[in-house]
């Protein structure tokens, strides 16, 4: 009796694994799908820079003399043609009248040696006087011409040294503080060859450093090339205190030598200043697009699975089977999408990666 009881609750035992398996093996993972996309993005990078001057311009007297006024404040914007020093003037004008004395002299001459000539001319023609006497008149006639056009040009270096006196702003910008004093002696070959300079500060530019290696991927070349003005777009500038600095930016020109120690293209980009809102020497950081759009995979940021610091996706193959796969994030999410590497588009993905799937599974896709 004992062992057809035992027989019994084998057989029931064996009919309920049997009816589980059927059961089991009828129930189907229903999973959401949704293909990878396809989508184009412009690389968009940040560089801390400092603004530096278009140009500067550097003043030096081209005359020596003593310094008798300076007509700026230090640091204070000037116009091109402001009077900004003035060297005593009194040797240069000096050497002036002496010039024009000169020329006075020359031209007396010349009159002279004019009528000289004149009067010789019908002389000769009779045999009154020897032809070399007639050259003689001649040669002083030209002689004293040649000498007042060198009168002449003496008088106007003279004039010139004059006005040379009168220094003036060669541009437009922010001046900096005189490097002599009233009563200097200032101009060429003495301690004071260089009396200040001007900035230009109506455009502003700053460097952008761009290692080579990076160069070379986001501008689609194998070599260095000197016009990069296709490759920056959308140039902004941020200000040190969070404000984005109304004016955009502009490609200027490319330096000529790559920085051997970092291995880096400089590219000089420019930001116009009417307002003088930005200042030399200030910090800055710089945001431009490089480079021209690539294309990306996207897929919606639920489906993306992080665990332990690892990025994945459940990837659904034709059949239907469920695949664990490793992807890479390219940036933060946007707008509910995440663009990632490791998938090609229009495979399709889990949009809820569920913790009920296992590698090799068999899904029902929704």
């Amino acid at each position: 009796m004992r062992s057809n009881y035992i027989c019994i609750v084998f057989v029931l035992c064996l009919l309920a694994c049997a009816r589980s398996g059927s059961n089991g093996g009828s129930q189907t993972e229903a999973v959401e799908v949704v293909r990878a996309g396809v989508d184009s993005a412009i690389v968009r990078q940040s560089f801390i820079s400092t603004l530096q001057p278009n140009y500067i311009a550097v003043i030096q007297p081209r005359v020596s003399g003593f310094l008798s006024a300076k007509l700026f404040s230090n640091g204070m914007p000037v116009r091109k043609g402001q009077v900004i020093f003035r060297i005593d003037d009194r040797q240069q004008r000096a050497d002036m009248l002496a010039a024009k004395a000169t020329l006075a002299t020359a031209v007396a001459n010349s009159i002279e040696a004019q009528n000289n000539y004149n009067r010789a001319v019908p002389l000769v023609a009779i045999d009154a006087i020897s032809q070399a006497q007639f050259d003689g008149y001649r040669a002083q006639y030209e002689a004293a011409k040649a000498s007042i056009a060198s009168a002449e040009q003496a008088l106007k270096n003279a004039q010139l040294e004059v006005e040379y006196t009168t220094i003036r702003a060669t541009i437009d910008g922010v001046i900096s503080a005189s490097e002599a004093y009233v009563g200097d002696f200032v101009g060429p070959g003495s301690k004071f060859a260089t009396l200040t300079r001007i900035e230009n500060v109506d455009t502003l530019c700053c460097e952008v450093a761009i290692p080579m290696a990076q160069y070379l991927n986001l501008s689609g070349r194998s070599s260095f090339t000197y016009n990069n003005e296709s490759l920056l777009s959308d140039i902004v500038l941020t200000l040190a205190d969070g404000r984005q600095y109304p004016f955009v930016g502009s490609y200027s020109y490319t330096k000529s030598a790559v920085a051997d120690t970092e291995g880096t293209i400089i590219i000089v980009v420019t930001f116009p200043n009417p307002h003088y809102l930005l200042k030399s020497g200030q910090f800055a950081r710089v945001t431009t697009s490089i480079g021209m759009p690539k294309m990306r995979i996207t897929v919606p940021q639920s489906a993306l699975q992080q665990t332990q610091g690892e990025e994945s996706v459940w990837v659904i193959d034709a059949d239907s089977t469920v695949h664990y796969r490793k992807v890479t994030t390219l940036g933060a999410p946007h707008d509910g999408v995440v663009a990632v590497s490791g998938l090609a588009a229009g495979e399709s993905v889990a949009l809820d990666g569920s913790a009920k799937l296992t590698n090799g599974q068999k899904v029902k896709v929704l």
